[in-house]
């Protein structure tokens, strides 16, 4: 049999499987959560499990998964650990531009970005945006070897 053959034959059976699965009112075993459209995950976390299938209609715990999944492993008894402080937008993300130009830009001045070695235009949404960079004119930029955003000119 292919390989191609294969793989058709063992999705058809999976398939098979979750349509008995949901036939009886049960997740397949394994089961993590269930898709929006009704299918299921084996995903160890609920990030991704479900995306093309509209998202995660339900992620179960440790009380609903199906009898014949593994057994979870147990904690020593003890009090709940506090939630952690949801860390700040820009302790996440480190790409932060700030939200308005560097001062000193104007006609015939374009942004260059130091770190890239790219220049953006006054009308684009970098100018003097960017963590690290000086205006120039363009044409001071082009001689320093910089190049346009999207290779996209001013002038």
């Amino acid at each position: 049999m292919s390989k191609r053959a294969l793989v058709v034959q063992a999705m058809l059976g999976i398939s098979c499987l979750v349509l008995a699965a949901t036939a009886q009112g049960q997740a397949p075993a394994g089961s993590t959560g269930e898709c929006k459209d009704g299918s299921y995950t084996s995903a160890p976390s609920k990030r991704g499990a479900c995306s093309g299938h509209g998202g995660v209609k339900e992620w179960y715990t440790e009380s609903k998964t199906p009898a014949t999944a593994a057994p979870a492993t147990t904690k020593a008894a003890g009090p709940a650990p506090a939630p952690a402080a949801a860390p700040s937008k820009s302790a996440t993300k480190s790409t932060d531009m700030p939200t308005t130009a560097a001062a000193g830009g104007g006609p015939g001045k374009v942004w260059v970005n130091t770190s890239s070695k790219v220049y953006h235009c006054p009308n684009d949404r970098w100018y003097g945006k960017t963590k690290n960079g000086e205006y120039m004119s363009e044409a001071e930029a082009k001689a320093a070897g910089n190049h346009p955003d999207h290779g996209k000119a001013c002038g």
